[in-house]
Parts: structure tokens; sequence; C-alpha cells
């Protein structure tokens, strides 16, 4: 199977390109630039801006199958920068797609697309996407899921959307790194309770699950949350990882409406005074690591056969071994 991943220099990414290399397809991977430790495993690699759309076109042509991982994500930026990189560069994946006689096209979208700012507690697919977001990521990720579903059946087009939640694992060079350097500055600050739950998954069993969606004949036109199954304590994953990477734990604590108000504060201050960076808390931020947001993968299962095959505890255990050898500088960045 020839196969083109999007964002493939990138963590969940580079996990989707080495299985399907392990399993013998031959992979492209488009990343804004050229990854030579791919190109040393077999991959393919081409620098590739999806606001291109020439170029996504030429990427596309002759490809079986389409993994659309690549997105802008964060709070930082402009509407604009978040609608070209997430809507105008899915909507020239899917000129290319059909343009270029793809069978299959899987994009990788996140929960984040139906979160409202409330508790939601095992809802599946057929809850709907709110009416407004806090922020422009989930928003843009919803517009790009819409027309994803939308274009399934149009010129034989196979569409799948997959929506895994806080992924982590290995080769994090995000999220993690920001957790971490909060621990150590002494400034990771409980919000909320600490009672909310949510899903997490483990990076290889979130890019087995974009196999799985490649290869099956009942994903088209659907969209699957995607998540190790078993909701943890937020607080209480984030203390057990801080734990295993050697890291100082969390200390601090301020109500959701507190934290709530400052997000708001603070994006106003960003806005106004064109501050580089994400602003330190958002309301977007606040709403999630105070509610509850853990959803029922029934439907992956059934129609993917999706199982996890890594466990949470097994996922911290791997994870804080490579940080430590990242720590140590012989691990892969």
């Amino acid at each position: 199977m020839k196969a083109l991943v999007t964002g493939g220099g990138g963590f969940l990414g580079r996990y989707i390109v080495e299985k399907l290399l392990a399993r013998g397809d031959e992979v492209t991977a488009a990343s804004r630039r050229i990854y030579p430790e791919l190109q040393a495993l077999g991959a393919s690699s081409i620098a590739l801006d999806l606001t291109d759309g020439p170029g996504v076109l030429a990427a596309c042509s002759g490809k079986d199958v389409v993994f659309h991982v690549a997105a802008r994500v964060g709070l930082e930026g402009s509407y604009q920068d978040f609608w070209d990189a997430n809507v105008m560069g899915t909507d020239h994946v899917l000129a290319g797609c059909r343009a270029g006689g793809v069978a299959k096209l899987v994009f990788t979208s996140s929960p984040s697309v139906v979160f409202d700012g409330k508790d939601q507690c095992g809802v599946d697919e057929s809850h709907p996407y709110p009416d407004s977001y806090l922020t422009h990521y989930p928003a843009t990720k919803a517009e790009s899921e819409r027309r994803i579903l939308a274009a399934h059946g149009e010129g034989g087009l196979f569409t799948t959307v997959l929506r895994p939640h806080i992924i982590f694992g290995p080769r994090d060079n995000s999220l993690l790194p920001r957790l971490a350097e909060r621990a150590r500055q002494g400034v990771l600050t409980q919000v909320g309770g600490g009672k909310n739950r949510v899903d997490v998954v483990y990076v290889e069993n979130a890019a087995d699950a974009h196999l799985l969606a490649a290869d099956s004949d009942n994903a088209g036109g659907k969209a699957y949350f995607i998540s190790q199954g078993k909701p943890v304590l937020l607080w209480e994953f984030i203390a057990d990882l801080l734990q295993a990477l050697d890291l100082p734990p969390v200390t601090r604590q301020i109500p959701y409406p507190v934290a709530y108000g400052l997000g708001a504060l603070a994006e106003s201050v960003h806005g106004l005074l064109r501050l580089s960076g994400e602003p330190r808390i958002s309301r977007f931020l606040a709403a999630e690591l105070a509610h509850s947001h853990h959803y029922d993968i029934s439907r992956a299962r059934r129609d993917l056969g999706y199982t996890p095959q890594v466990s949470t505890d097994e996922g911290i255990a791997r994870l804080a071994e490579w940080w430590r050898r990242r720590e140590a500088g012989k691990a892969d960045a």
C-alpha cells in the first residue's frame, strides 16, 4: 500500500509512519521540513506546507491512503492562522485525494471538537458540536471534521475521522516538556478539586487505531473516539507522571472559577498587547483541567476492532524510560 502521512515527522505521525513501514507499506512522510531519520527508516520524507495547494496535490497523487495528521495546535495565533492550517489545509488534502485517485483518507481530530466547557462523561459520537468554542483550535478542527465527513463517498473517496484524547508516550516534545518545565519552576497548579476523570491514550495505541481505520471497510463517513478505554483521575495521572519522571509534585491548587477568570484576563492582555507565545492560562485550558471529559469507545471497538494493546501503566513506564535516556542525552528528540 502506498501511504502519505501529513505531519509524519510529528509525535503521532512518526509512530504511524513507523508502523506502516514495519508491515511493508510504502510511506511518504510530509512535514514542514525533511526528516533524515525517517529516510533512514525507509520512508520518503518531503517538505510540505498544507496551504500550498499544488504541493499537496502532488503529494497525494498516486497514493492508496492518506493519513492527515498535521494541524496547527495550541493557543498561539489568530483565527486566520488556525483556519489556514486546519481548514484550508484540509480542503487541499481533500482536493488532492480526489484528483490523485486516493481510496481512503483517515483524519486525525480531537474530542475537543465536542467539548463545551462542561463535564462530559461517557458520551458517544452522537454528541453534537457545541454552538461556540473557547479557542481557535477546536473551532477549526470541528469545521475540518465536517468537511471530511461530508466528503465521504465523493468520487469513491472513503473518509474516517479519529479523535484520540490526550496522547502520551515517548518522543512527546510538546505537552510533556511544558509540564516538566512548570513542575521544575514550581508553578504547576491544580485547577479545581482534582476529582475530574479524563481519557488518555498511549501513542502507539493511537497509531494502531489509524492503521485499523485505513484497513476497515466499516468506518466510512464516521467519527471515532480513541482512548485507553479506562478514564483516569487527571491530577492523579499527572502526579504519577511526575513521580515516574522524577519531577517535583504539584503542590498548588486554584478554584476553577478563579482560574477561568484569570484565563479570560490573560487572553485579553495577550490580545491587547499582541504578546508572543501562549498565555499561561486560558479559559479553555482551565475548563479542560477542571472538568471530566471521557468518551465511549464502543464504536471503535466494534467497527475497527480497536483494543488498546499497551496499558496505561506500561505506557507510563515506557515514557519514563525514554525520558531518563533523553535527559541523559541518549534518546531521540
